[in-house]
């Protein structure tokens, strides 16, 4: 087994916990444009319009704006929900999600243990504004909107490689909740995949995933065991 040396983290749904932080955000903006409570039966509409959106974002089917203006429109329309200004309320709730940073599997401490014995960069489709006020504590962050294409396309990955420096693409691994961003991804950039599935939900055949872990602490223990080097002696 190749030693790692590389952790690319997923940030939405792995090392944070996306549905805290949206919940939040939204309860946020809705008291902002005096829109009424945010019941949690709406939060469960607009999460599952939402994820649809990112979806159609990943096959390319969708633009980045498209998804961020998208989502709310068909969520406001459906709901009967007068809001004046979408593009106002987006750039709110964009700026919200960036101050809620509640993390998985106190993932804060994991990245710092780690630091210095591997390097960790973040890899997201998230929007910049909240990508940026997330991830200070990695090696670097790779937004897609910034790299000019999305997870899971080899473009990403080729753009990140380029830019960290010489590694072997098997002394790197992946570690992200979604199947069709993260694992697809890094299956098709030829390196190892650590699936965060904290539900225990079914393995699937395809894509071909290397680690299936429920807790991120479970991390440490696959670069244990792949002979990662030790950090660095005070």
């Amino acid at each position: 087994m190749a030693q790692i040396n590389v952790i690319l983290w997923d940030v939405d749904g792995t090392l944070l916990d996306f549905s805290a932080a949206e919940r939040r955000a939204l309860e946020d903006c809705f008291r902002s444009f005096q829109m009424g409570p945010c019941t949690p039966e709406l939060l469960a509409r607009y999460s599952q319009i939402n994820r649809t959106y990112w979806r159609r974002l990943e096959r390319g089917e969708l633009t980045k704006p498209q998804v961020l203006l998208g989502r709310f429109e068909e969520f406001f329309a459906q709901e009967g929900l007068n809001c004046r200004d979408i593009p106002a309320f987006n750039q709110e709730y964009q700026l919200r999600l960036g101050d809620t940073v509640v993390f998985r599997d106190d993932a804060g401490s994991l990245v710092a243990r780690l630091k210095g014995r591997v390097r960790q960069y973040a890899v997201t489709n998230g929007t910049r504004v909240t990508a940026y006020c997330r991830t200070r504590m990695l090696d670097g962050v790779f937004i897609s909107e910034i790299v000019g294409t999305e997870k899971p396309g080899a473009a990403f990955f080729d753009a990140v490689f380029s830019q960290i420096g010489p590694c072997c693409r098997d002394e790197v691994m992946i570690v992200g909740d979604s199947l069709t961003s993260d694992m697809q991804g890094g299956r098709s950039a030829g390196i190892l995949c650590c699936w965060y599935n904290p539900l225990g939900e079914p393995r699937p055949a395809d894509p071909r995933i290397d680690y299936d872990i429920r807790d991120l602490r479970q991390v440490e223990q696959i670069l244990d065991r792949a002979g990662a080097a030790e950090a660095p002696a005070p």
